[in-house]
């Protein structure tokens, strides 16, 4: 049973700017026939919208583990997590970024949450995780935490 569910999907002027590869793909086939052209360019869109939204990584809580992606960790090798917004969530991701954090981070999406890692065999010292619930996930790990 999932404590935290959510997805990282793309904020919407995503879609409206990769749309611009419709008329850049027009254009070059255009002189060698337009139905071509047009045709290729919506495969074309349609094929950067399906690679945008396969980007939209789940993160999720279970009363057992932290699922971030692909990747998962005991709740038992967790570490007190911290939120950070605005300009604090920009150094983290930026000059605070330690080159050995596990990350998912999209640039959609602000906030993200520090987790620490307390396994001592883990050579990542914590995950970074863009998240647009930074305070419920850190409330939902944080409960999660002390109930396992």
């Amino acid at each position: 049973m999932d404590l935290y569910r959510e997805r990282l999907w793309p904020a919407p002027w995503l879609y409206i700017s990769t749309a611009l590869v419709i008329p850049a793909t027009i254009l070059v086939f255009a002189p060698i026939n337009m139905i071509v052209g047009i045709v290729l360019a919506i495969v074309f869109y349609l094929a950067i919208v399906g690679m945008i939204m396969a980007s939209a990584a789940p993160v999720r809580v279970t009363s057992t583990e932290l699922i971030a992606g692909r990747a998962s960790i005991p709740l038992e090798f967790v570490g007190e997590p911290t939120a950070y917004t605005g300009e604090d969530a920009s150094l983290q991701r930026g000059r605070l970024l330690d080159a050995r954090a596990w990350l998912l981070i999209r640039g959609w999406v602000k906030p993200v949450v520090k987790v620490p890692v307390l396994d001592a065999g883990d050579p990542a010292p914590y995950w970074l995780i863009s998240t647009r619930n930074p305070d419920q996930l850190v409330r939902v790990l944080g409960e999660a935490r002390l109930a396992s």
